[in-house]
């Protein structure tokens, strides 16, 4: 008998642990892929990645340079993941959410040769709660962001009752990959 609970045990704890584990962030989701098409780009041959300085922190994502020349203006692309607590909340004992088992969302940015936001796509939603942030309505309002003013939810951005979190942490990503990609000497 005891036998058979420590395998159930052991089943469980594993099926819980590969339920739990991050997959790699796809970097030719097919949003994207769709996206790009119908700005001229036929195939991700006209897009290369971006070397980035040993000191950018983007662990979890990459930036792209569209190389071919498209109708839409898309110059720069951000593929990547955000990481965010769970709707418990966050462990204060934690000093990053990189460091705690989070639930993500991998999204896009398209940049003009300005490198202004000229879209943004959630196209893997991994989280519980929130996924009103994935509305294509809503992530318009990062359209024309430039980094010249900050995002501020409840100021410029909306906030989403029931996606606290997942507001205020793709809200920080765009602000951050943004002044990242104004850093680069392209």
């Amino acid at each position: 008998m005891k036998i058979k609970s420590g395998i159930v045990l052991i089943a469980i704890l594993l099926s819980t642990c590969l339920a739990f584990a991050q997959s790699e962030v796809n970097f030719q989701p097919k949003a994207l892929v769709k996206t790009l098409e119908k700005s001229g780009i036929e195939e991700l041959s006209g897009v290369e990645e971006l070397a980035l300085p040993d000191d950018a922190c983007t662990s979890k994502g990459k930036y792209f340079l569209v190389t071919k020349k498209n109708e839409n203006a898309y110059r720069y692309i951000y593929i990547g993941r955000v990481n965010s607590c769970r709707a418990g909340g966050c462990s204060v004992e934690h000093e990053s959410v990189e460091t705690l088992d989070s639930e993500y969302f991998d999204y896009y940015i398209l940049f003009d040769d300005h490198k202004t936001v000229k879209a943004v796509n959630v196209f893997n939603y991994q989280a519980t709660h929130g996924y009103e942030i994935t509305a294509k309505g809503w992530l318009k309002q990062f359209i024309g962001f430039n980094g010249s003013d900050s995002l501020k939810v409840d100021k410029n951005i909306d906030a989403i009752s029931g996606a606290t979190i997942s507001v205020y942490a793709i809200t920080a990503d765009v602000e951050n990959k943004t002044a990242l990609l104004k850093k680069l000497q392209l």
